[in-house]
């Protein structure tokens, strides 16, 4: 990566405040609405309450919507001329990639904490303090998976609807992440293997410990670590390439 690359693009991103409002802002009002209608009674979810459950899901829905945001942003980028002036220079398309994923995550990072300080002031709890800081970090960092869908969205279609797709297609994913409304049966074991799930479920593990929520209090089969870090991992590569792939057929186009 290019340290004045990333320090130029960063300024950008936070000048853009009306950008910053609406990553940060959408959810923190999310969480109020889901927390007050689910988490109202101070009910358990397995080591910490129901409120603790949603804030968790909205800080992943929160990060993931910052950094897809953010990343997505270089359609329009291309559009300006910008991808042909980076390929006059040494970057390489994986430093490109990888300035646009850090970016992100520094937005996302603020995202993550504005939700965590509405949590704390609302009611969310914990039974211990090291679960707080372990769902923080897991949501934090886990949302680097849709810095690179977002850039994969943006690299691929190359126009300014490349946002509006990447967004609608997250809104889809975050429901078959179970962040929502808790899923049931078959449509759980398809929504196992979709992206935000994984990403969804590392972040409550440490609260969860691997137990699914239902509404009906049934009982799922519970996630373990292990399919939940392959997920991840394996949608990771997955977006990595598509993005990779389409920055160097954008530039040899140019």
């Amino acid at each position: 990566m290019n340290a004045t690359y990333l320090r130029i693009d960063l300024q950008r991103q936070l000048r853009d405040v009306a950008n910053i409002v609406f990553v940060i802002g959408l959810p923190v009002a999310m969480y109020i609405i889901f927390g007050s209608t689910f988490g109202s009674g101070g009910e358990q979810a397995g080591y910490a309450n129901v409120k603790f459950y949603v804030m968790t899901s909205m800080a992943v829905y929160g990060a993931s919507v910052a950094t897809t945001a953010i990343s997505g942003m270089a359609a329009v980028e291309l559009m300006q001329g910008w991808g042909r002036q980076l390929g006059l220079t040494p970057m390489r398309p994986a430093g490109y990639v990888g300035t646009k994923v850090v970016v992100a995550l520094t937005i996302a990072a603020g995202a993550v904490a504005a939700v965590f300080l509405t949590g704390t002031l609302t009611g969310a709890r914990a039974d211990e303090g090291w679960i707080w800081a372990a769902t923080y970090a897991l949501a934090w960092i886990g949302s680097a998976l849709f810095a690179l869908y977002g850039l994969a969205i943006a690299q691929t279609f190359r126009s300014e609807s490349a946002v509006s797709v990447a967004a609608a297609g997250l809104v889809l994913l975050a429901f078959f992440g179970n962040l929502f409304v808790p899923l049931s049966g078959t449509i759980l074991q398809i929504a196992r293997f979709t992206p935000l799930y994984g990403y969804a479920g590392l972040a409550r593990y440490p609260a969860l410990r691997g137990q699914v929520a239902t509404t009906t209090g049934g009982s799922e089969t519970p996630d373990s670590l292990g399919w939940l870090v392959l997920n991840v991992v394996v949608w990771a590569v997955i977006f990595a390439l598509i993005a990779m792939w389409a920055v160097r057929r954008g530039r040899r186009r140019q």
